[in-house]
C-alpha cells in the first residue's frame, strides 16, 4: 500500500526546506504524492511542480488558509486548486496585504517592548517566505530576546500578550468559497488542535459543511488512534472526504517528519484516490416536464441513449422537478435504464427539491416539509381568493375542490386524489409542498404570490411558479438550487462539474447555482437570461441529448 502526504510547508512560508528539497526528499521518503500547502501564499507551487515534471511522484497545488473562527484561528486546506485563477489571485493579493499591514503593526508593538525589530529587517532575514509568527520566534531566539520559541510565543506572540495584533477578519467561509470558484477542494486542518469540545466541533463542521467544505483531515501527525477514529467518525457523519497530512515544516518542527509524522503516521494512498474522483465526475440536474420530457410526456430514444452514455462513463444524473417523488419514479420507468454496467449514480429531487432521493441505494438523503400550520394559511388564503390548491401525503393528492384543475392535473400526473381542506384531519406529517392551480388566468396566481408574500410566512417559504399555470410553494430550505448543493455533498461531486438544465422560474435556481446552467429553447425570456446556454433544439427534438452531448459526455 503506497503513502501520500497532502499538508506539507515549504521554505516559502514557515518551513526550512525549499519545494526542490521537498520534491526529492518525497521521493526518498517513497511517497506517491506531496500537497504543497503553504501558509497563505502559492509562491512555490511553479517551482515545485517544474521540478518534479521528470520525477516519479505526483505534485497536488495547494494552500493552507488562515480563517478566525469565535476568536479562534480555524485553518482551512485548499487542494487542487488553479492556484493561476483571477478570482483565487484577486484574494489572495488582498489577503497578502493584510498580512504585510499585521506584521508592521506587530513589529510596532514589539519595537515599545524594546526589542529591535522592523519587517524589513525580518524580510532580510527569511527572502521569499510569507513572514508568520513562526518568523518573529526565530527571530527573537537568534537575536537573543527569548532563551526559546516557546517563550517568544508565551512573551510576545501568543494571541493572549499585549502585543498580538488580530488579523483581518477572514471567515472559514469566504475562504471555502474562493477554493470552490477556484476548482479546488476545501478541507478542514487538523480539527483536534482547536480545542474544542465534541458539540462545538460538531457545530463547526455543520456550518462550514453548509458553506461547501468538501474534506476534513482524519490522518495528522498529532493524532492519537482514537482521535483518527473520531475524525473518520465525524467525516462520515457529515459526508465529508478523508483527508491529511503531517504538517512538515522541516526543521522548524523538529521530530516532525514528511509522509511519518512522529513515526506513527501514514496517509494511505486510497485517501487521494477519492479526493481525486470528486474532480472528474460529472452530475446532470435535469427538469422533467419542458426539459427531458417531450409534449407527449415521453423520452425520446436520443435523449435515453445519451443518458445511458453518460451514466456508463461514471457520471451522475439528477431528476429534478415540482413532481412528487411516485411520479417522478414513473419518469424514471420511461427510461427504462439497464441493470448493469452503469457506474453513474441517479438520485430524485422531488417536490423542488424538498424530497433528496438516493434511487440506486433506495434512502433518503435530505427532506425539508412546510409546516402544517402554514399550509393551512396557505390553503385558506386560496381559497378566499376562489384559486384551486392542492397539496400531498406520500401517495394521494388532497385536493381543495372536486374541480376542472384537480381533473386537469390527474390526467398529467396520474395519482389518486381526495377533497379535504382541513389539513390536520388529511396529513399525517407535514407536507413537502404545496400547488395551487390556475388553468385559465395567471393573474390569479400573481395575485395569490403577492398576498403570500406580504404574510409572515414568506421568510421561510418560497412562492414561484413552475409554468404559467402552477404556482408552488415549498420550504425555503429546499428548492432546486439547494438540492443541486446537497447532492454534490452527498455523492462527492464538485460543484464546477455540475450541469443543470431547466425551462421555467423555478428551474432559475438551480441554473445559477449549477457550474453551467441550460436554458432549453422552448424555455421562458426570465429562465434564457439567466442560463450560460440557450440550446438550439428543443425539448420536442432532443433538446437534452444536445446538453448531454455538449457538457457532459467526456471527450
Amino acid at each position: 500500500m503506497g503513502f501520500v502526504d497532502l499538508h506539507v510547508h515549504s521554505c516559502r512560508s514557515d518551513g526550512t526546506m525549499t519545494p526542490c528539497e521537498l520534491v526529492d526528499y518525497a521521493i526518498k521518503k517513497g511517497l506517491e504524492a506531496v500537497a504543497l500547502t503553504d501558509h497563505d501564499t502559492v509562491d512555490g507551487l511553479d517551482e515545485m511542480i517544474a521540478y518534479a515534471k521528470e520525477k516519479p511522484i505526483e505534485i497536488i497545488p495547494g494552500i493552507e488558509y488562515s480563517t478566525e473562527y469565535n476568536h479562534r484561528d480555524v485553518h482551512i486546506v485548499g487542494l487542487f486548486i488553479d492556484y493561476k485563477a483571477p478570482v483565487f489571485l484577486e484574494y489572495l493579493a488582498r489577503f497578502k496585504q493584510s498580512r504585510i499591514d499585521r506584521n508592521h503593526k506587530l513589529c510596532a508593538n514589539l519595537q515599545g517592548a524594546g526589542i529591535d525589530i522592523t519587517y524589513e529587517a525580518l524580510l532580510d532575514a527569511y527572502p521569499d517566505a510569507v513572514i508568520t509568527r513562526a518568523h518573529y520566534a526565530g527571530y527573537l531566539l537568534d537575536k537573543g530576546y527569548v532563551k526559546s520559541r516557546n517563550e517568544a510565543f508565551d512573551r510576545y506572540l501568543g494571541d493572549h500578550t499585549p502585543y498580538f495584533v488580530h488579523r483581518e477578519k477572514i471567515t472559514p467561509e469566504e475562504v471555502i468559497d474562493v477554493t470552490l470558484r477556484a476548482g479546488g477542494i476545501p478541507v478542514l486542518a487538523h480539527p483536534t488542535l482547536y480545542k474544542l469540545g465534541r458539540g462545538q466541533l460538531e457545530q463547526l463542521v455543520r456550518r462550514l459543511k453548509d458553506a461547501g467544505l468538501m474534506g476534513m483531515e482524519c490522518y495528522y501527525s498529532t493524532y492519537t488512534p482514537s482521535e483518527t477514529r473520531q475524525m473518520k467518525e465525524l467525516a462520515q457523519q457529515y459526508c465529508l472526504l478523508p483527508s491529511g497530512g503531517s504538517d512538515f515544516h522541516g526543521e522548524a518542527k523538529p521530530g516532525l517528519d514528511l509522509g511519518t509524522g512522529y513515526g506513527r503516521f501514514g496517509v494511505p494512498c486510497e485517501v487521494l484516490t477519492a479526493l481525486k474522483k470528486t474532480l472528474h465526475t460529472k452530475m446532470l440536474f435535469t427538469d422533467l416536464d419542458g426539459t427531458l420530457l417531450d409534449s407527449e410526456k415521453a423520452v425520446s430514444t436520443s435523449s435515453r441513449n445519451a443518458i445511458i452514455q453518460m451514466l456508463s462513463e461514471g457520471d451522475h444524473l439528477v431528476l429534478a422537478s415540482g413532481r412528487t417523488y411516485n411520479s417522478i419514479l414513473d419518469v424514471l420507468a420511461k427510461l427504462d435504464l439497464p441493470q448493469k454496467n452503469l457506474s453513474g449514480r441517479v438520485c430524485l429531487a422531488a417536490y423542488n427539491g424538498a424530497l433528496l432521493y438516493d434511487y440506486d441505494n433506495q434512502a433518503v438523503i435530505e427532506q425539508y416539509t412546510v409546516p402544517i400550520p402554514a399550509a393551512q394559511v396557505i390553503f385558506d388564503m386560496a381559497l378566499q381568493m376562489g384559486i384551486h390548491i392542492q397539496t400531498y401525503t406520500d401517495n394521494c393528492i388532497i385536493s381543495s375542490a372536486e374541480d376542472e384543475e384537480i381533473r386537469y392535473y390527474t390526467q398529467i400526473i396520474k395519482s389518486p386524489y381526495r377533497v379535504g381542506t382541513v389539513l390536520e384531519e388529511e396529513l399525517v406529517h407535514a407536507p413537502y409542498k404545496l400547488l395551487a392551480i390556475a388553468l385559465d388566468d395567471r393573474s390569479k396566481l400573481e395575485a395569490l404570490r403577492s398576498a403570500f408574500e406580504a404574510s409572515a410566512y414568506a421568510a421561510e417559504i418560497t412562492c414561484e411558479f413552475s409554468c404559467a399555470r402552477y404556482l408552488e410553494f415549498y420550504n425555503r430550505q429546499a428548492g432546486k438550487g439547494n438540492a443541486l448543493r446537497n447532492l454534490c455533498s452527498a455523492l462527492h461531486v464538485h460543484i464546477k462539474n455540475t450541469v443543470a438544465a431547466g425551462d421555467e422560474e423555478n428551474d432559475i435556481s438551480m441554473l445559477r447555482t449549477a457550474a453551467v446552467g441550460v436554458c432549453m429553447a422552448n424555455g421562458t425570456p426570465a429562465v434564457k437570461a439567466a442560463a450560460d446556454y440557450v440550446t438550439a433544439r428543443d425539448n420536442d427534438h432532443d433538446g437534452i441529448a444536445e446538453v448531454i452531448e455538449r457538457f457532459v459526455l467526456k471527450g
